[in-house]
């Protein structure tokens, strides 16, 4: 069965909490089921990059602030795929983030 788990910024808010995310979709890939896990940007990380791009103008391109913020959920697919993998699972991030202002 394919299942899908999503994980807000507080569930992945630091390497503890990523690492009680591994346990769980590790769970679940030992139950059996083909896992697809979208995750948000660790806690606080949005606001933060929003206060960066708001520091240089209150109005910045949409475009350029899909790029930085899709940033936090990079970081947070990389970082629990690193986990996965360190525990033998076959675990990938993917780099697309889908934009609807670049296609």
């Amino acid at each position: 069965m394919l299942v899908v788990h999503k994980y807000g910024g507080t569930s992945v808010g630091d390497v503890e909490r990523i690492e009680n995310v591994t346990n769980r979709v590790a769970k679940a890939r030992e139950a059996g089921d083909d896992i697809v896990v979208v995750v948000s940007a660790m806690s606080g990380e949005t606001n933060k990059l929003i206060g960066f791009a708001e520091h240089f103008t209150k109005d910045p391109a949409k475009k350029e602030m899909d790029m930085l913020l899709s940033s936090g959920e990079r970081v947070t697919a990389a970082l629990l795929s690193i986990a996965l993998q360190a525990r033998g699972y076959d675990a990938v991030c993917h780099d697309r983030a889908w934009c609807r202002y670049c296609d």
